[in-house]
């Protein structure tokens, strides 16, 4: 029988972030997985505080070199990789110069939430997905964490739904604490715009805050993970309401078998 397929789409790693309950599942949420037997894939975006030379990361040249159109702008895709040689693990980076080379990652020196994080979004979610599409390795769970990855759901369930390699994968949303009060700029909707994707599934996008953006990652995966212990309480209320499979918090002990459990049920449906 073939491995199971799990796609990791990860906000934050540690060592390349400092750490934080989301760069420390992002570091072993995958190893746990592989060492289950699964086969992963994992991917962050190249922030511009990542030391490259400290953690040997090196460009991928057969995997770069594309161009992703965002507001009718051209912005190439460089894919670099590291490895965590004791977890036997390798990590794709998405990277660009416009959008990730600047010392911190999502707020400035000043604390002030990046203007264009809303094209930060499309760029990293779009680079993940075209360059799975370039692996030729096609996901049976596609698992986002970190609003920066709340696109995909969208993504893998309408731009990518005829492609034989997503066609058939459960797409998991992990729902943390990461909140900002900030919205992203007017007309993210035209900015996210691919085809197979309508002007139902664009109203979600007209007005985008952290609570919509969630909201829609949510409606658009097959299942949600409570990834934080205490997540907004407006997104608790809603994850309530919803009639799809959904995997409380879990601690630290228990949430590699926990999240390896709900794979393999998400799969068996």
């Amino acid at each position: 029988m073939e491995k199971a397929r799990v796609l990791f789409v990860e906000q934050a790693i540690m060592p390349y972030l400092k750490e934080t309950p989301m760069s420390r599942i992002g570091r072993y949420l995958p190893q746990g997985i592989q060492e289950k037997g699964k086969e992963i894939r994992t991917f962050m975006p190249r922030f511009g505080n990542i030391n490259e030379r400290r953690n040997q990361l090196h460009e991928v040249i057969r995997l770069s070199g594309m161009n992703l159109i965002i507001n009718d702008t051209d912005h190439p895709l460089i894919i670099k990789v590291a490895s965590i040689q004791q977890a036997r693990m390798q990590i794709y980076f998405i990277d660009n110069e416009d959008f990730f080379h600047r010392k911190f990652t999502i707020r400035d020196k000043a604390n002030k939430f990046y203007p264009d994080n809303d094209e930060r979004s499309v760029f990293f979610s779009r680079g993940v997905l075209e360059t799975v599409k370039k692996l030729g390795w096609g996901p049976d769970i596609v698992h986002c964490h970190g609003w920066l990855s709340a696109l995909v759901p969208l993504y893998v369930k309408r731009a990518y739904k005829d492609n034989p390699l997503f066609s058939d994968a459960k797409v998991v949303y992990s729902v943390y604490d990461d909140d900002f009060s900030e919205s992203f700029r007017k007309e993210f909707d035209k900015k996210i715009k691919l085809p197979g994707i309508t002007a139902k599934d664009l109203k979600y996008y007209k007005d985008v805050n952290y609570l919509s953006l969630t909201k829609a990652a949510i409606d658009y995966a097959d299942a949600v993970i409570i990834g934080s212990e205490k997540i907004n309480p407006e997104l608790e209320a809603y994850i309530s309401t919803l009639n799809k499979p959904v995997l409380p918090f879990q601690n630290e002990e228990t949430y590699v078998d926990a999240y390896n459990t709900f794979y393999d049920s998400l799969l068996e449906k």
